[in-house]
């Protein structure tokens, strides 16, 4: 009885298996395999791949990717993005079919990830509403508006001497230490409140100085409107190559939403000297200081993607704040006048201002926005239009006066009022200055209404027309953000507020 049972059992299985096999339909599908030849430091060359394009992303095991790099006739120089040490010669390598592409979306605000889009801030995974190609083709010209508005630093030597339009690229160049990243940084925490979403790239950084800038930003609570994108220093070469790529579509996506968008590059000195590692493993020929001919173009193609998009597009804008290194103050070197000769202008950096503590170290002379003045706020050019020309001439006369020479009553008075112009445009570190703040100082400096108050005394009188500022009737600080010019009434009112609030120093300094 249980022979039969049991026998009736297994002609059910086979029943359904032979039923299953004669309704089954092989899903074929199209794959290509291809070897790895040889494996060098962060790049692998691979044979056997021959439909694979420029760029596409290849799976390697262990779960590391790659991008074609070099295609050509025989093999395909690829560019490993994760840690090649676990390959050798002889493993598969697999096409995906697709370029290499990152996540987007309001969800990543807040978030610091690398290139590839993998979390690296313990908070879980990523919420994205889409994925964008890293490389892609900048706006056209037509679909591109001039820069109108700008975008404050609250760095007054800034905002009043060299400012920035949202939609304009402005390079930030100096030696190492020279304050840098803390300029891209106090723009960053200015941006509270300005309805602009900041996104922070680090390329090739220390993992000290990045988890610096990070702390930094959530204790001021900049990280509620950021995204931070990372490689640290011990990561991939190619990862530190499609960083600043990966980053620009995260922005792009948000400026073609209609928002104003701020990225920081920092810096593309490491990314310049990572193409080139690669390109001289892939055995591309070096150029000038051993950069490929194209380095130029890998720079341009990235910075070109910063703009401001006409109303029918959204209207939205990026703006780029690349860093770049120099050495030695050479700023004549490949990379660095590459990159001035890509962007909007430059704020350089000097170490002689910052060896002064003269903070930020700015150096006027050699730094220009060739753009930012047409989008400068009209107060600002009321108040700041003979700042720079003053500031230059005393730089000038400095030089001489420090030999002792007897100056006459007119060279001493440029050389006082320049000191107090650079004791002005002093600013510590994370103190971003309001708009209001910023004008009533630029106004009582050109109205000299500082150059009675003791040098000793000038950081306490600012802060006194800081506090005054705020006395400033409603209605005159209501145009400081548009483009209509101070009436004489309204210069009048400042004024008299100003110099009332550096009255006493004035007094004490005739005593």
């Amino acid at each position: 009885m249980e022979s039969d049972n049991l026998k009736n059992v297994f002609d059910r299985v086979f029943t359904g298996i032979g039923q299953a096999r004669e309704s089954f339909v092989p899903d074929l599908k199209h794959r290509e395999i291809g070897t790895i030849t040889s494996i060098g430091t962060g790049i692998a060359k691979v044979a056997g791949l021959p439909g694979v394009g420029f760029e596409e992303i290849l799976k390697f095991p262990n779960g590391v990717y790659g991008i074609a790099f070099n295609v050509d006739e025989d093999e395909i120089g690829v560019v490993l993005l994760g840690h090649y040490w676990e390959l050798q010669a002889g493993d598969e390598v697999e096409r995906r079919g697709h370029v290499i592409d990152v996540p987007v979306g309001d969800g990543l605000v807040g978030r610091i990830i690398n290139p590839m889009g993998r979390p690296l801030d313990g908070k879980g995974r990523l919420d994205f509403s889409g994925r964008l190609p890293v490389e892609r083709p900048s706006a056209a010209i037509m679909d591109r508006a001039p820069v109108s508005a700008p975008l404050q630093t609250g760095i007054k030597v800034i905002d009043a001497l060299i400012p920035v339009g949202r939609g304009q690229r402005e390079l930030i160049l100096g030696d190492r230490q020279t304050g840098k990243t803390a300029i891209a940084l106090d723009t960053i925490l200015n941006q509270r409140d300005q309805n602009v979403l900041c996104v922070y790239c680090a390329i090739g950084q220390r993992a000290s100085g990045v988890a610096k800038v990070i702390a930094t930003l959530r204790e001021k609570g900049a990280m509620d409107y950021t995204v931070v994108v990372v490689t640290e220093g011990n990561d991939p070469p190619g990862l530190a190559y499609i960083a600043p790529y990966a980053a620009t579509s995260i922005a792009e996506y948000f400026m073609e939403q209609g928002r104003d968008v701020l990225i920081v590059y920092d810096d593309l000195t490491h990314h310049a000297r990572a193409y080139r590692e690669l390109s001289l493993l892939l055995r591309r020929p070096p150029g000038r200081e051993a950069f490929p001919g194209d380095i130029f173009y890998i720079h341009s193609r990235l910075l070109e993607r910063a703009t401001h998009l006409r109303p029918e597009f959204g209207g939205g804008s990026l703006t780029a704040l690349p860093i770049i290194e120099t050495e030695a103050q050479d700023i004549s070197a490949y990379i660095p006048t590459n990159l001035i000769s890509i962007t909007d202008g430059q704020i350089y950096l000097s170490p002689s201002l910052f060896a002064l503590g003269v903070l930020p170290a700015v150096d006027v002379g050699k730094s220009v926005s060739r753009v930012g003045g047409k989008a400068q706020l009209a107060a600002y050019r009321a108040v700041a239009g003979d700042l720079k020309l003053a500031y230059a001439q005393f730089e000038e006369l400095e030089t001489f006066a420090r030999f002792g020479a007897r100056l006459d009553e007119d060279t001493r008075k440029i050389i006082t009022h320049g000191l107090r112009i650079r004791a002005c445009l002093k600013q510590p570190e994370f103190t971003p200055v309001s708009v209001a703040a910023q004008i009533a100082v630029l106004m009582a400096l050109t109205a000299d209404h500082f150059d009675n108050v003791p040098l000793d005394q000038m950081v306490d009188a600012e802060q006194a027309v800081y506090a005054a500022a705020a006395d400033i009737p409603v209605e005159v600080r209501s145009r400081f953000d548009t483009a209509k010019k101070l009436s004489d009434e309204d210069r009048a009112t400042i004024t008299r507020i100003v110099s009332n609030s550096l009255a006493h120093f004035q007094l004490e300094s005739h005593e």
